[in-house]
């Protein structure tokens, strides 16, 4: 066996993007003898849909009790040190980071997006935290910027996210409704935001817009906790005739509906990854760094903002991208494959230094 692995994040939790994260990680590892304890939010749901030894997440004891007899804390990815809704996150992953070094244990942060962190007491515990990392590596040249300003000592590379290591899928023939007529298909992943922002008139609105120009739009719930209630108050505002994929367990799942799309426009950051990973350009629409940093990788430009968009400015955009589609569609594939090969510095990264 090559070492016991502990793997610490938002797993578990209702959010595809964060489940893709973890699956991502450990298709990366293969078969290379590593054994694997997940901490999950709905544990016995986890090791349901994907067999993994698993505990409790909100269970310190049962985490000392993992952390005995594991070689390494990993986190493999996600945006789980930030404090833009409370610090609440931060304190979290940095008091599981202190139990393992105080254990003995190897703490290592992969793929990692860092920040937002704009209060102190958020700064100084990520700064402490990922200076007591073993390793590190970030997912996004914002995040690297975000490392040096918190003053982290620990060499840091720049990799990818690990959910772009997910195996390829293949349409499912019990998809259905994803055509109407001579109809196409756009996903929409929209989240909720503060009250300023009313998410649920914009995505309504353009829902709306893409109907009466010949396109059916599907709502997309990519948090089971976050998404469905705001999907909801969507169709309510245009009379509940919405399509919508809600309840999806795993994001193979939802790469298999975002294949028989003809594309994406994504707030959501994974809902971008997941439609590249299936070939899709996804338009995205920024409402935080990690968003805007994705659409640059993936040489799709700077997305709109969320700040003081207009249906009728998402619908220009999205005509204009859709124009392009065939070239987007090359730069996708393109930038998919050098992603993933990013993405595999993690797995390298981990087999240097717990073998």
């Amino acid at each position: 066996m090559a070492g016991r692995l502990l793997l610490a994040g938002y797993i578990g939790c209702g959010n595809l993007g964060d489940d893709a994260i973890a699956l991502g990680f450990v298709q990366g590892l293969g078969n290379s003898g590593y054994d694997v304890t997940v901490m999950s939010g709905r544990p016995e749901e986890t090791n349901r849909l994907y067999g993994f030894s698993v505990i409790d997440r909100r269970d310190f004891k049962q985490y000392e009790e993992a952390v005995k007899s594991c070689d390494a804390v990993v986190f493999p990815g996600g945006s789980i040190f930030q404090d833009a809704t409370s610090v609440r996150s931060v304190a979290y992953y940095s008091k599981i980071i202190t139990l393992a070094k105080t254990a003995k244990k190897k703490v290592l942060l992969l793929g990692q997006g860092v920040g937002p962190l704009t209060t102190f007491l958020g700064k100084r515990m990520a700064q402490g935290a990922f200076n007591d990392a073993d390793v590190i590596s970030v997912r996004d040249p914002d995040s690297l910027q975000a490392l040096k300003d918190l003053g982290v000592k620990t060499s840091v590379r720049m990799t990818a996210d690990m959910a772009f290591l997910l195996p390829p899928v293949q349409a499912s023939d019990d998809v259905q409704g994803f055509t109407v007529g001579n109809m196409k298909t756009v996903g929409i992943s929209a989240r909720p935001m503060d009250k300023k922002t009313d998410v649920a008139a914009l995505f309504g609105d353009f829902c709306r817009l893409l109907y009466q120009n010949g396109s059916m739009p599907v709502l997309i719930e990519m948090d089971k906790e976050e998404d469905g209630p705001l999907i909801a108050e969507i169709a309510k505002r245009q009379g509940g005739k919405i399509p919508d994929i809600r309840k999806l367990t795993t994001p193979m799942q939802l790469q298999q509906r975002l294949l028989r799309m003809d594309s994406i426009v994504a707030m959501r950051l994974h809902a971008g990854i997941l439609a590249s990973t299936v070939g899709i350009p996804p338009l995205m629409v920024s409402y935080d760094p990690k968003v805007t940093s994705f659409s640059k990788m993936m040489d799709l430009g700077t997305p709109l903002s969320i700040q003081g968009l207009t249906a009728q400015r998402l619908m220009d955009s999205f005509t204009a991208f859709q124009k392009d589609r065939e070239r987007n569609a090359r730069i996708i594939e393109r930038k998919r494959d050098e992603m993933r090969k990013l993405a595999e510095l993690n797995i390298e990264l981990l087999q240097t230094a717990v073998r």
